[in-house]
């Protein structure tokens, strides 16, 4: 029950973490007649003229939940008029805040903001909701070894028809048997049945098993072995030269294979934590992808990297909670697969003004250049979790 009240505060939190960057003006509250509380200018209104700040207040619980209710919703219909336009038409919402429409729409930095709040929200409520549950860990490694010892029938049959065929059909039939044989060998991957130290060039190759260990090259530096079962060697080394690293590297390996459910929880914590590095990471693409193009600047491709980080995340969220009340996969995986590259590619049409081939050559770099972006952050991640 507490993950239930855990998500609800962040949520909320993220909700009003939103507010706080949003360029508003404060909360009501109750002063003398034509002086604001806020700045001490006169005001000849219900607002002020100097800070926006409204004059009068309301001290009621409604007025609390009111504020909350604003806070998570960013301020009347500013939710509204932001979330169609960011879901359809993302270019033309980019063009229009980075020219000075910014009192009508949510900032990207507050959307930024909810979005990650939400996604963890939604997350520590329905935990995995992608994950299949028809079929368990058993069932999995009762198909994969079904699955082997049918291929291990098939290259035995055809071996034994080696003999009785001409010189044609043997070249196909050992086609076929080493077709086979790295089958087998993927599925003798998959269920630990092969050692995980070696090579893996090896799994591509027909060779019987165990596979022959090979050597490193000049200039290579070995990493640590695993156990049969996937799990880090204890005695295993990682050598890169330096020392004080070593020390470090294999310290840190050690660790996560004594606690991998750490390490994991720190991936996820740190996920949270460090989204924001998406847009550091992003811009500089940003920026790339609309090289020859003149007139913008590092702030528009900011704003146009935070808003599509944002839906992106919406867009993931949305599709979790399909996933979990039940919604068949056939409804919302393309949804989930399909739309992002459109929406990117709306986005990049719309906001720098490009024809329609343009905006599909400058989407295309764009796409490699987001998954460049996810590797990195990634890496980030990993480096965070096993040596933090």
């Amino acid at each position: 029950m507490s993950d239930e009240f855990e998500a609800a505060g962040a949520a909320i939190e993220g909700g009003l973490l939103a507010k706080a960057v949003e360029d508003e003006s404060g909360d009501a509250i109750e002063g003398p007649s034509g002086q604001c509380l806020n700045c001490n200018s006169q005001v000849a209104g219900n607002y002020c003229t100097n800070c926006g700040q409204p004059l009068h207040v309301h001290r009621s619980i409604g007025a609390l939940w009111h504020d909350i209710l604003h806070g998570v919703l960013h301020f009347e219909g500013k939710f509204w008029r932001t979330i169609p336009l960011l879901a359809w038409k993302p270019g033309d919402l980019t063009r229009r805040y980075v020219r000075g429409e910014r009192a009508r729409f949510i900032s990207p930095m507050a959307l930024f903001l909810f979005s990650i709040f939400l996604m963890f929200a939604v997350f520590s409520f329905l935990g995995s909701p992608f994950d299949s549950n028809d079929l368990t860990d058993g069932d999995f490694s009762d198909a994969v070894a079904t699955q082997s010892q049918q291929a291990e029938d098939q290259i035995k049959l055809k071996t034994d028809l080696l003999d009785t065929v001409g010189p044609v059909g043997q070249t196909k039939l050992r086609e076929q048997i080493t077709e086979l044989k790295r089958e087998r060998n993927v599925l003798a991957m998959m269920t630990a049945e092969v050692k995980r130290e070696r090579n893996a060039l090896a799994m591509m190759t027909a060779e019987e098993l165990p596979y022959p260990q090979v050597g490193l090259g000049e200039n290579e530096f070995q990493i640590g072995a695993l156990n049969e079962d996937g799990t880090i060697n204890p005695n295993s080394n990682i050598s890169t030269g330096s020392i004080s690293w070593d020390k470090r590297l294999n310290n840190a390996l050690k660790k996560a294979n004594a606690n991998p459910s750490l390490l994991l929880y720190k991936l996820k914590a740190n996920g949270y934590k460090f989204a924001w590095l998406l847009i550091p990471i992003s811009v500089p693409f940003v920026w790339l992808t609309m090289v020859g193009r003149r007139g913008y600047r590092f702030y528009d491709h900011a704003v146009f990297a935070t808003y599509s980080i944002a839906f992106m995340s919406l867009l993931f969220i949305f599709c979790a909670v399909l996933a979990a009340i039940g919604v068949p996969d056939d409804l919302w995986a393309p949804l989930l697969i399909a739309y992002p590259p459109f929406h990117i590619y709306r986005q990049l049409r719309h906001a720098y003004k490009l024809g329609r081939l343009e905006a599909i050559v400058r989407s295309i770099v764009m796409y490699l250049f987001v998954i460049i972006s996810i590797i990195l952050f990634l890496i980030v991640l990993l480096t965070l979790g096993v040596l933090g």
